[in-house]
Order: C-alpha cells, then sequence, then structure tokens
C-alpha cells in the first residue's frame, strides 16, 4: 500500500499523521494485507454434516411472539417527530 492511498483514507477517517507515521502506517497496512491474501488461500468449504457436529438445540427457549415497544416511548426524545431518527450524514 502505498503512502498516498494510505494519506487518502487517513483523510477519510479525518485522521492526520507526520510523514513518518504515514509511512509507518503504510507498512503495517501492507503487512495486514499480505496476511489477509494468505488468509484467502485456506479452503473454507463447507460442509453440513462435519460443521454442524457441535450444534446443539436442546437448551433454546420458546420463540413467542410478542408485543413490540411502543413507537411513542422510543421516539419521545428523538429531536424529529416525524416517527424517525435523524442522524448525522457521514457518506458523501
Amino acid at each position: 500500500m502505498d503512502i498516498e492511498m494510505v494519506r487518502h483514507l487517513s483523510n477519510l477517517g479525518k485522521l492526520s499523521f507526520t510523514d513518518e507515521e504515514l509511512e509507518r502506517v503504510a507498512k503495517e497496512m501492507t503487512g495486514i494485507i499480505e496476511i489477509m491474501d494468505t488468509i484467502k488461500e485456506i479452503d473454507i468449504t463447507y460442509e453440513p454434516i462435519k460443521d454442524n457436529h457441535n450444534v446443539y438445540l436442546n437448551g433454546l427457549r420458546e420463540d413467542k411472539a410478542m408485543d413490540s415497544f411502543p413507537t411513542e416511548k422510543i421516539l419521545q426524545n428523538a429531536v424529529n417527530s416525524e416517527c424517525c431518527f435523524v442522524v448525522p450524514k457521514v457518506v458523501e
């Protein structure tokens, strides 16, 4: 990973690094990417009989339908009164 990519990602994350820190982070991220490339080589073929031998369903509670939490109670602290929460925009 090159320094320009790290600089771009740090700007997106609103992080500030010195040039030395950018070089160190670029080296560390390159190492992480190399590890992920190694992990991608592992065979993860799903085998239902083999993969589910430790799944026990005996201690589960009964699934019962229940009333939902009242909308008025949930929205009592919401700024907007149109039955929704308004959150800040995070993606351009």
